[in-house]
């Protein structure tokens, strides 16, 4: 049994991500802290099992002996006592008692987190300012006083490190607490009929957990410390009993005439605290959400690029172009190609479509363009993103900075994720407006106030000043496009931004983006899964499936005439006004796992027309008619 436990900490998960003691062990700082700590426990638990004098026994004639004297591994202190027996024993004692000061603050503490945010109202406030009362007084003052009240001696200064400490864990545990506990998970037990006692523990517990359990590997190394800085001024261990601090004490008398009986203990200090706080810190790596993926870093400014080829550069009559872009993401030892290979371009006042199923790559070639795909784990392997006759995965991070929000603005599904919700909606398009113009605040918010007007916010001065969450959603997203329209820009990348909408708001949205692309001229790439939006909007459309653009052309033609068996299929999804004989289908199965993409056509599983030979070799994207190109070898019309 402890064989396979140990097999599930080596062992990678079955998304081939590593598990959390590789994790651990893949940060060189957290490996190193490990490593120094088993060896510190080991040997602490060996203590009584090894051959060391006793630690009390005393010794006039041996005193103060050099380290390295035979018999005294290191040295011995004033009183003739080994000091490397003291040292493992005082060891033994100091993490005992960091550790049951830890388990008793955080206990205590996160109980008293965990009722205050759920009950809130007067228990929340009566705990709250309790707790404030203790934080009132600085924390070792506030332990030395308990200390004289109680009396000199380790138990004490246990008790007074775990009741200083106790507020650091009942604020944090509280704050996530009182958010948990208006989630609609807390929601749904209370409609159960579960007890508040049930939905405490059962239900937000669990969700506050991780973050107790970080918060007591960081907080250890610190109550060790402080019992350690206790017992120096001679208010924890008494004599004869030893610990860190108390030898430290002991010592500092001797600093100079006999520096190493105070260096052992205090080395011994400094790594005993060091590798745990290093440990702590791999722990809270390892139970970060993202980190789990395997990334052991804070992702970058820019998608890091790693192509192995270049495509020639492509004319430039386009506003964009796209050539062979390909996108992974590694995480472990996984590969998911999310864009296998990508081809378009867009001319300037053009709008083209983006269509496919979730997960089809849409999202992930819109973000690539400018090189947002967080790197780790995303990672561009090949192709070329050619915006103003530059090649913007070679581009430098401020050259890549001056076109976000510049020439290339993107509008968003939610734009709560986009919009700061402490800032004005005026100040953060004035904030957008003087990123990439030299004016005056009065002029960019002159500016601001006409793309509010522009936009049709209604009452457009009055709603300046107005924060996000006062807005409605079709609000919020007409300033988002105002955010995208501020420096005139030449690309606008729409990423599904009327999915969150009603009917009549996202009429009036489509509406808004293509008055305002043409009157400027920008050039649109809007992503959708929605044929009817692709027919009012779009000049041209390009499905996507499984990463890979399978069919491109004029709307009215694709939509009219489909060639990719997939295409056919979508269009079949959407019901039809005034037709009510005709049948909606349904498409069998599902797309294929993109680490797992299988020879030939991506869609030769859920297609009706396969044959043997979409199942070999790549499939081209060929063309199809005039300004029509598919990827099929079976395409559902002739080619004209």
């Amino acid at each position: 049994m402890a064989t396979a436990t140990l097999s599930r900490l080596f062992a990678r998960d079955r998304g081939g991500r590593p598990s959390p003691f590789a994790l651990l062990v893949a940060n060189p700082l957290s490996a190193f802290g490990l490593a120094l700590l088993t060896v510190i426990v080991v040997l602490v638990i060996a203590t009584p099992f090894l051959p060391v004098p006793d630690p009390d026994i005393t010794d006039p004639a041996n005193r103060l002996l050099r380290p390295g004297t035979d018999g005294h591994l290191l040295g011995t202190d004033h009183l003739g006592r080994d000091l490397l027996s003291r040292m493992l024993w005082g060891t033994r004692v100091s993490i005992l008692v960091g550790l049951s000061a830890t388990l008793m603050a955080a206990t205590i503490g996160s109980l008293i987190g965990l009722v205050a945010g759920y009950a809130g109202g007067r228990t929340d406030s009566l705990l709250m300012r309790g707790i404030d009362l203790v934080m009132a007084f600085p924390y070792i003052l506030l332990a030395l006083a308990i200390v004289a009240v109680l009396g000199p001696g380790l138990l004490n200064a246990l008790y007074a490190i775990a009741v200083v400490n106790i507020p650091f864990f009942a604020r944090n545990i509280r704050g996530i607490t009182l958010g948990l506990s208006r989630r609609e998970f807390v929601d749904a037990a209370r409609l159960s009929g579960a007890s508040h006692a049930e939905i405490l523990f059962l239900e937000v517990l669990p969700n506050v957990l991780p973050t107790i359990v970080v918060t007591m590997s960081t907080t250890v190394g610190w109550m060790i410390l402080e019992t350690a800085g206790l017992s120096f001024l001679g208010l924890g261990a008494q004599p004869p009993q030893a610990d860190l601090g108390s030898m430290l004490g002991e010592g500092r008398k001797l600093l100079f005439t006999a520096p190493h009986v105070s260096v052992v203990p205090g080395l011994m200090i400094f790594a005993l605290v060091m590798c745990i706080n290093l440990v702590g810190d791999g722990v809270r790596d390892v139970l970060d959400p993202r980190l789990k993926s395997g990334a052991l870093a804070a992702p970058g400014a820019a998608t890091r690029v790693a192509r192995e080829t270049v495509p020639p550069a492509p004319s430039t009559d386009v506003v964009l172009s796209v050539e062979g872009l390909r996108t992974e993401f590694h995480v472990g030892s996984r590969v998911y190609k999310a864009v296998g290979g990508v081809d378009l371009d867009l001319a300037p006042g053009e709008c083209l479509g983006l269509v496919g199923e979730s997960g089809s790559g849409k999202s992930v070639t819109a973000l690539s363009l400018l090189r947002l795909v967080p790197t780790p784990p995303g990672v561009i392997t090949g192709g070329r993103v050619t915006i103003e006759g530059a090649d913007q995965l070679a581009a430098t991070a401020e050259a890549l900075r001056r076109l976000r929000g510049g020439r290339v603005a993107y509008v968003f599904q939610d734009p709560l994720t986009t919009l700061h919700p402490l800032f004005t909606v005026g100040d953060q398009i004035v904030e957008a407006i003087r990123a990439h113009q030299p004016i005056s605040r009065a002029e960019a918010e002159a500016q601001a106030l006409t793309l509010l007007e522009k936009v049709r916010i209604p009452s457009a001065k009055a709603r300046f000043s107005a924060y996000p969450h006062e807005l409605s959603g079709g609000m919020r997203q007409r300033v988002c496009i105002a955010m995208a329209l501020a420096n005139d820009p030449d690309l606008i990348v729409a990423d599904e931004p009327t999915t969150a909408l009603d009917v009549t708001v996202q009429a009036q949205v489509l509406k808004l983006l293509r008055d305002l692309s043409r009157e400027r001229g920008s050039a649109v790439l809007f992503i959708t899964h929605d044929f009817g939006v692709v027919s009012e909007l779009c000049d041209r459309v390009a499905v996507m499936y499984a990463g890979r653009i399978v069919e491109i052309g004029p709307s009215g033609d694709v939509l009219d005439a489909p060639g990719h068996p997939y295409t056919g299929k979508l269009i079949d999804c959407v019901p039809v006004l005034g037709r009510p004989e005709r049948r909606m289908e349904a498409i069998d199965g599902l797309p294929p796992s993109v680490d797992r993409l299988p020879a030939g056509c991506a869609f030769a599983d859920r297609c009706d027309r396969v044959q043997e030979d979409c199942r070999h070799g790549d499939i081209p994207l060929d063309p199809f008619g005039p300004g029509r190109a598919v990827r099929c070898l079976h395409p559902l019309q002739e080619v004209s």
